[in-house]
């Protein structure tokens, strides 16, 4: 019998109950390395909700992902789903919840329908039940036609679709995806977001971390943003946006800018943080009104114009930029 979730207290949250997963002071350091890969994170995710985990490579996206798995023990902190201690309830939490690595867990020499054969019976599914989930399961990932050929003839949008599926097998209550869209075709990105939607209708929970933008801001209702190991900042994409709009301005330039623009403009006295991509300019400063002068005379000594000038946040990737300095695109 695993024993309860040694959480006292709940991490506020806007549903009420017990949250579907919980981390309290979550740590986690691995030998040989000077800065945790975990540093005491607090989280609860609603059930019921998509919610989204955001962060730049080597943020600690995967290592979170992996104690929730339980790939991975915590070295501090505690982490719960449904109320049971990753560490001691495997048993229990094996039953309600779906786990879909990053890296598609897939036998190539089996077809799509062993594969689900081989994971289902792992979930403890036999007989008729099992076979019918595996039909289920290959209707959902629009894979029947293709259910008796082997793994290593499919594309990666095929692997990926089979891979979320396999996590889906046993029906879990709570589904887990780490990256589940890098690098595939548009068609198995988009069926993979409408069926996460169809899921979430459903009541299941889900938690997806990602490095998309667009696809945290769709699919998500809660998004938590994390770097170095540690919290940044959660909330709604609406929250998210609000938090960083009395600070930032965005420019759009008439030309190209030159190299060293991005270099030239850190120069600025009271400026927090400068992205340039394209011709958009992204500053942060806790007095941005401030900046309006220094900044155009700036950019008119390197030869440019300026075609707009915007205050706040639009969009969800310049509040990532914003809070990590890093771009969000995948490897």
């Amino acid at each position: 019998m695993s024993k309860p979730c040694p959480l006292s207290t709940q991490i506020p949250g806007p549903a009420v109950g017990r949250p579907a997963i919980e981390l309290k002071g979550l740590g986690k350091a691995f030998p040989g390395r000077d800065v945790p890969a975990l540093d005491g994170i607090d989280l609860a995710v609603p059930k019921g909700t998509i919610y989204g985990i955001l962060g730049p490579n080597g943020a600690g996206k995967t290592t979170l992902m992996s104690i929730l798995g339980g790939l991975l023990k915590p070295t501090s902190g505690a982490a719960c789903i449904d109320g049971h201690d990753t560490a001691t309830g495997r048993a229990a939490i094996k039953r309600i919840l779906g786990l879909v690595p990053q890296e598609p867990a897939v036998y190539p020499t089996l077809t799509a329908r062993e594969n689900l054969d081989y994971f289902g019976r792992m979930q403890g599914l036999s007989g008729a039940h099992l076979q019918a989930r595996i039909q289920a399961c290959l209707e959902l990932a629009e894979m029947a036609e293709h259910a008796d050929r082997r793994v290593d003839q499919f594309s990666g949008g095929y692997r990926r679709r089979l891979n979320m599926v396999i996590g889906l097998i046993h029906e879990p209550r709570i589904l887990i995806l780490d990256e589940p869209t890098v690098a595939i075709d548009p068609h198995s990105r988009s069926l993979i977001h409408q069926r996460l939607r169809e899921l979430h209708a459903a009541g299941i929970t889900i938690l997806i971390s990602t490095h998309y933008m667009e696809e945290a801001e769709h699919l998500c209702q809660r998004i938590a943003i994390i770097n170095h190991g540690k919290l940044l900042v959660q909330g709604t994409v609406p929250d998210l946006l609000a938090m960083q709009r009395d600070k930032t301005i965005q420019l759009q330039l008439e030309g190209d800018p030159p190299a060293d623009l991005e270099a030239r403009l850190e120069g600025i006295s009271g400026l927090l943080e400068v992205h340039v991509a394209g011709r958009c300019v992204l500053i942060v400063a806790e007095q941005p009104d401030s900046l309006v002068a220094p900044l155009m005379r700036a950019i008119h000594e390197r030869g440019l114009g300026v075609r707009s000038m915007s205050f706040g946040t639009a969009s969800l990737e310049q509040v990532f930029l914003a809070l990590t300095g890093s771009p969000g695109a995948p490897k």
